[in-house]
């Protein structure tokens, strides 16, 4: 492998000292002059008609500023998916689950805004309510939307080789399901949005989100604004996970109130609020029917799979297509049959949550694999290594791998975790388990019909020579996308990290489509290479000229300029600068023309030196219908081994260790690569063992707090092992792809198959608690 400088290291984050000092500004910590603080009203029914809503004694209150309801929106539907606009910024004519927006108020202090929402009177003519996914389809089950017959946003049918002919090949067949329950994103921070509007007809919104520039868009779309008049800016953001990957109510409200008061208004969420608007992980129901031969071949898979995503759709229509589409890898399987549809229930609306759609489904099958290995009493790693693909193949939904490390990934943790020998000497209660899964390294199309690249970076050298500012619209949530760009910056330009400086987050600086779908390092740090890559040449170009040398022969290195072919002549070029910087510290006498007086040369030879960068995918998907979901330019593939110790008389699961391997295809930070796959190993952990949202019997969340919603903290998290694996992905930068989210891919069934190696029984419902455990157990007669 190449030698670098920055890449492939442990550098420190660049937002490393805000951060960890307290100084990183996030959204609540913003104030503006004169601001206003908004308050939502929910409703508290589940489905209802409104009769009528009167704000009549809420406006008397004094400090209130303003109150808005359906009346003053323009009408607009809006949503995820151009193909399901559903919602509206306040509920028209109906409510569909406890906690939809009906109506907010603007006042001088938030303890007066959240007076005002008790003295607004709504009357409501209560409605039937369907809160299973499964009833929801019956024909004479209470109907959410017009549009939607049987309560179904979208079905799914597809059938990809010959599956009929398969079944004759096959030996063993068995069929399995899984349930799982919705579950809550679980960042620290609350969503919270400031925005202000000034008498040019600008609004500035200020707001906890992951994806600015769609955000921008449906503010103008709804709002009937021009997009150039919309800006909006991503300060530090605690977390995001996919829920803040969309526009939010509340961030639409408080732009409607900044609009209506003409002062800044700022909204946060309270814990119970992020619960009630969700956007999470949907409810799923798998059942797959899975054939293979007698030497472990898999022949092929039936897949039926319900999702229930609460009211509205939201990112439904991707999610259901996720959930199949991402069964075509990482093993081969050439006959794969999937039907899934997607409903709406009277719960909060589900929407996109780390590995989007897809990690139910992969922990079915994973499941079921190891099932079958016990029937064909073969090893569950040496049936997946005999049927897993490799780099250069094409799934049967024409998915094309042009890295695929999956091989690799599972023996480093079959090596590294001792799985052999842990599998045959265990005492009683202690259980190992393997899994694979592969993800996306960035969604190959926009989500509304465009041609626009999905991200642009601008790098600007400073004048004043030595400094690099990089500015993109990408989305730093925590994830380190800020420094990733620097370091790809640096490197190009053969300069030190420090002298970078990232701008980012805000629709006015690039377009970024936003960090979701695991897209950051290849599709941004594409363009900022480019980018990068053009400011070098310009540098080089100038001096080339003014040296006389060939620019071929031209590079820079360590901050200084070198040529293949000896010295350059630079006296000249020194000299002017020494001139130009008379009684600053620091100015080199002799050696190479460095970075700092080489960038100054060019830009009093050329003006301001400026690099631009773009990223299209290349064209990607198939013929077939909603091939363009799952597509994707690369695929990033983890294996993982858990260790599990079960209590038999409690049913009390311990994690003791997890080995993770994945395949990011080359490692621009070594540190945030292996920190997003022991953040997806915990959040998989949290998922197969603690999360649920809890319901009552009228749609109303019972748990919508950290106390009641039960996750893993530091305390409950075992030793976690991080093995990189690089493969070197051609479409990426250096060779980059995902680990964002991939990772987070077999760390459920992993668990899960320990828990069946220690016990000796299957769970088919998550999460696996304790008294799942027991039920179990009992019933097994253990």
């Amino acid at each position: 492998m190449k030698e670098y400088k920055i890449l492939n290291t442990r550098a420190p984050r660049v937002d490393a000292f805000d951060k960890v000092t307290g100084r990183a500004k996030y959204t609540d910590d913003l104030s503006m002059p004169g601001m206003l603080y908004g308050a939502i009203l929910h409703s508290p029914q589940a489905h209802a008609n409104i009769i009528s809503i009167d704000i009549s004694e809420a406006e008397k209150l004094p400090g209130v500023i303003g109150i808005v309801t359906s009346e003053d929106t323009l009408g607009i539907a809006y949503g995820v998916s151009p193909a399901r606009y559903d919602e509206q910024i306040l509920a028209q004519d109906k409510v569909r689950y406890v906690g939809d927006e009906i109506a907010a108020v603007a006042a001088t202090t938030p303890e007066i805004a959240r007076k005002a929402l008790d003295l607004i009177k709504v009357e409501f003519e209560e409605l039937p309510t369907v809160l299973d996914m499964h009833k929801a389809r019956d024909e004479d089950a209470p109907q959410l939307h017009e549009r939607y017959r049987r309560n179904t946003v979208q079905e799914v049918h597809w059938d990809f080789g010959d599956v009929e002919a398969a079944k004759k090949e096959a030996d063993i067949v068995r069929t399995d399901t899984l349930t799982s329950k919705m579950q809550d994103g679980a960042f620290i921070e609350p969503q919270s949005a400031l925005a202000s509007f000034d008498d040019r007809g600008y609004l500035t919104m200020y707001s906890s989100t992951q994806a600015p520039h769609y955000v921008q868009r449906t503010i103008g779309m709804a709002l009937g604004l021009p997009l150039h008049k919309v800006r909006v800016v991503k300060p530090a953001v605690g977390g995001g996970f996919g829920p803040k990957a969309s526009c939010s109510t509340m961030e639409l409200i408080t732009c409607l109130l900044a609009m209506k008061t003409g002062k800044p208004v700022k909204t946060t969420f309270d814990r119970e609020q992020v619960f009630l608007h969700s956007r999470a992980r949907h409810q799923f129901y798998h059942k797959m029917t899975t054939g293979v031969k007698k030497d472990g071949t898999i022949c092929f898979l039936e897949h039926e799979c319900a999702l229930d995503g609460g009211a509205y759709c939201s990112f439904g229509i991707a999610t259901v297509y996720y959930a199949g589409s991402l069964l075509g890898g990482p093993y081969r399987l050439e006959n794969m049959k999937y039907d899934g549809c997607r409903v709406v229930t009277n719960k909060p609306v589900c929407g996109a949550q780390r590995g989007h759609g897809a990690v139910i489904a992969r922990a079915l099958f994973e499941i079921q694999l190891d099932r079958i290995a016990e029937e064909l009493e073969m090893d569950p790693v040496e049936l997946r290594l005999k049927n897993v693909r490799e780099a250069g193949e094409t799934t049967c939904n024409e998915l094309y791998l042009s890295s695929f490390g999956m091989k690799e990934a599972l023996e480093a943790v079959r090596d590294s975790a001792l799985w052999k020998k842990k599998r045959t000497d265990k005492p009683a209660g202690k259980g190992i388990g393997a899994a694979c899964g592969f993800f996306v390294s960035g969604a190959g199309y926009p989500i509304y019909y465009s041609r626009t690249p999905h991200c642009t970076v601008i790098t600007k050298l400073s004048e004043v020579g030595g400094g690099v500012i990089v500015k993109s619209g990408a989305a730093d949530i925590g994830q380190g996308s800020d420094t990733m760009l620097a370091m790809i910056t640096a490197e190009v330009l053969g300069i030190k990290l420090s002298d970078v400086k990232v701008q980012s987050g805000d629709s006015d600086l690039a377009v970024d489509l936003g960090a979701y779908s695991s897209r950051t390092t290849l599709m941004t740090g594409t363009a900022a290479k480019e980018a990068a890559e053009s400011v070098k040449k310009q540098i080089l170009e100038v001096i080339a000229e003014k040296t006389g040398a060939n620019v071929e022969d031209l590079d820079i290195v360590d901050g200084e300029v070198i040529s293949s072919k000896g010295e350059l002549d630079i006296d000249d070029l020194r000299t002017e600068y020494r001139k130009e910087h008379r009684g600053f510290r620091g100015t080199v006498k002799s050696g190479n023309l460095t970075f700092h007086e080489a960038s100054r040369i060019a830009f009093l030879e050329k003006g301001s030196i400026v690099g631009t960068g773009k990223y299209s995918p290349p064209k990607l998907g198939g013929s077939f219908k909603g091939a363009a979901v799952g597509t994707s330019p690369a695929f990033g593939c983890s294996a993982q081994v858990a260790e599990v110790t079960v209590d038999l008389e409690t049913g009390q699961v311990t994690v003791d260790k997890i080995t993770g391997a994945h395949d990011c295809g080359f490692a621009i930070n070594r540190t945030q690569v292996e920190g997003q796959m022991e953040g997806s190993m915990m959040m998989g952990m949290g998922e197969a063992l603690m999360e649920e949202i809890i319901y009552d019997k009228c749609g109303r969340v019972i748990n919508s707090n950290l106390a009641e919603y039960k996750m893993p903290t530091s305390l409950d998290m075992p030793p976690l092992e991080a093995i990189i694996v690089e493969s070197h992905e051609p479409h990426g930068p250096f060779g980059a792809k995902e680990v964002g989210e991939g990772a987070i891919m077999p760390t459920i069934p992993a668990i899960l198959n320990a828990i069946y190696d220690a016990t000796g029984v299957r769970i088919d419902e998550l999460p696996v608690t304790p008294e799942r455990i027991r039920m179990a157990l009992k019933k097994a007669g253990k």
